[in-house]
């Protein structure tokens, strides 16, 4: 019996240090395969990406049409590798396996699996889609509000809507600006329902639900985050907006009663009026604010002069008005788009704008070409936040504008008064968009109009327009052309608080969290570059912060910042 189990155990160990080694040899090939096949998956997508992204940054320039329509042949064209079936399946396999052992390997199979699963579908439909998009990102690019037969742009507007004391003067340039719902409304609904037909072939709901699962997040924590900070806010800031009634009605000479979406000096108040005392434009009025982006950027050890040279940061006839930073081919060529204006507004623009750009310069090349992005997009939402924040901080204006010691004192009070205030009303802007995509992919065919009217009033505690029933939800053109993505943005807000904290704390050594500029401190540009930036998409968002700050993202930093 002895020897026979002897015999029986030794005949157990040959065959399991057999199957360990087939294993290992099984699991190397795996990742050998994997391998082989990201070498020939980037060899196609590295240059029709930048195919790509140089045409829509030229269209963005130019905003004629054949440039639109080459940037949607070419995106179709990128799309259309993610359809392939053979390869879906392929990667479906190796996830399935298990077998992708190493960590690099492992989260690039996760982003790879996500984006050809998000394109099985029909490419008839695909391209479909990506045309309407185009043309619907054109139909935006190149509108432009008319009063009294007179063509304003979007930063006219925005002027009279910002300094007038008329509420017949605002009321006329909003409703103008208004008038390219009807111009867009229908295709944004047909766009919608395309992208909810797609989604649901592929097994989720709707498209809202696919695009944040497909983007690591779970839409009921999303919601569960919104209702948190719904919670938080709610009560500060209908103070806060009694406050800003009170300086409008007086501004406007009407009572409180009277004030309409029309008075509050933007187009949809996602911004905060203008009602403290110190008037932050003036600061910035005969100011180079592009050299003041470059010099606080490179005080911090950004250098960012390479980018500036590739960007368009001025006016142009025909130009997109917005702004936004693109990377052209993960390779170093990043730029940004802007409209630059002497003034507070746009010297916030370009700290968040070039936010963006450092975190795409200083991520790993050495990454798959997969994972050449950020953790999130909400993680570089927040980088370019915590710099967009500092155009009203008193001691980044000393630093920058050198401004002094008794003109800091005078402002510091104001200025985080009033970023306290675009803070609020921002969140509340926040809920509105978030809410309300939500709900248009879960019903399309619901009264869009008053589901937009419904929800400014619960959360922006604003008056709806009387007998008024017009897409106003439709002009804001992320609903149609960065679908599903507004939330990022407030959760990019909680991660800026949290970054802030702990710079603060950790590296600046304070405890004063409303006064930091960072401004000469290069630990704190290379505590970016190693920490948050060169890790790119190698981990999980959630993964990266826990590694960056200690604790995964939380709300509390930002309602210790501006809430309580």
């Amino acid at each position: 019996m002895k020897n026979l189990l002897i015999i029986f155990i030794s005949v157990c160990i040959a065959v399991m240090f057999f199957s360990c080694k087939n294993n290992s040899k099984k699991e190397n090939e795996m990742e050998k395969q994997f391998n082989e096949f990201l070498i020939k998956h980037e060899a196609v997508v590295k240059p029709l990406y930048k195919k790509l992204t140089e045409a829509y940054f030229t269209a963005s320039i130019t905003g004629e049409e054949a440039d639109y329509n080459k940037a949607a042949e070419y995106e179709f064209e990128y799309t259309k590798i993610f359809t392939n079936i053979d390869d879906f399946e392929f990667l479906k396999k190796l996830k399935e396996s298990g077998e992708i052992k190493s960590e690099v390997f492992a989260r690039t199979l996760d982003v790879l699996y996500n984006s050809y699963l998000s394109n099985q579908a029909d490419p008839a439909k695909l391209e479909e889609m990506i045309k309407l998009a185009n043309e619907i990102d054109r139909k935006f690019s190149t509108f432009r509000a008319n009063i009294n037969g007179k063509e304003l742009s979007d930063n006219d507007i925005e002027e009279i809507l910002k300094t007038s004391t008329s509420s017949k003067e605002v009321k006329e340039a909003w409703i103008a600006v208004k008038e390219l719902g009807p111009v867009v409304a229908d295709d944004i609904k047909t766009l919608v329902k395309k992208r909810n037909e797609l989604a649901k072939s592929l097994g989720f709901n709707n498209y809202h639900e696919m695009s944040l699962k497909l983007s690591d997040q779970d839409p009921e924590e999303i919601t569960r985050i919104f209702d948190e900070l719904d919670s938080l806010t709610r009560d500060n800031y209908a103070l806060l907006k009694n406050e800003i009634d009170e300086y409008l009605a007086k501004k406007f000479n009407i009572k409180k009663e009277e004030l309409r979406p029309w008075h509050y000096q933007n187009r949809f108040y996602q911004e905060a009026p203008k009602m403290y005392e110190v008037d932050l434009d003036k600061y910035y009025k005969d100011k180079n604010i592009e050299k003041l982006t470059i010099d606080y950027y490179s005080s911090i050890g950004l250098d960012i002069t390479d980018i500036i040279a590739k960007s368009d940061l001025y006016e142009k006839p025909k130009k997109n008005q917005h702004a936004y930073c693109i990377d052209i081919d993960k390779d170093g060529d990043i730029r940004v788009l802007c409209n630059i204006k002497p003034n507070y507004y746009w010297m916030n623009t370009m700290l968040h704008e070039f936010g963006h750009a450092v975190y795409d310069k200083y991520i790993d090349r050495g990454l798959p070409f997969a994972l050449i992005d950020p953790a999130h997009t909400f993680t570089t939402e927040a980088i370019a936040m915590l710099f967009g924040r500092l155009g009203s901080n008193a001691q980044w204006m000393q630093g920058m504008l050198g401004i002094d010691e008794v003109e800091k004192k005078k402002i510091a009070e104001e200025g985080f008064k009033t970023l306290r205030l675009e803070q609020l009303v921002f969140s509340r802007w926040a809920q509105v968009m978030y809410r309300f995509e939500k709900s248009m992919y879960e019903n399309p065919d619901q009264d869009l109009n008053k589901l937009w009217w419904d929800l400014v009033e619960k959360y922006q505690l604003v008056t709806r327009p009387e007998g008024r029933d017009m897409p106003d939800w439709a002009t804001k053109s992320h609903i149609a052309t960065s679908p599903c993505y507004y939330h990022n943005y407030l959760l990019g807000e909680l991660l800026a608080s949290q970054l802030n904290y702990y710079i603060t704390k950790n590296i600046c050594k304070n405890d004063d969290y409303n006064m930091q500029s960072f401004y000469n401190n290069k630990e704190v540009g290379k505590f970016l570059i190693e920490k948050v930036f060169n890790p790119g998409a190698k981990y999980h968002w959630n993964t990266m912060i826990e590694k960056a700050t200690g604790e995964k993202l939380t709300a509390k930093y930002y309602a210790m910042q501006f809430v309580k």
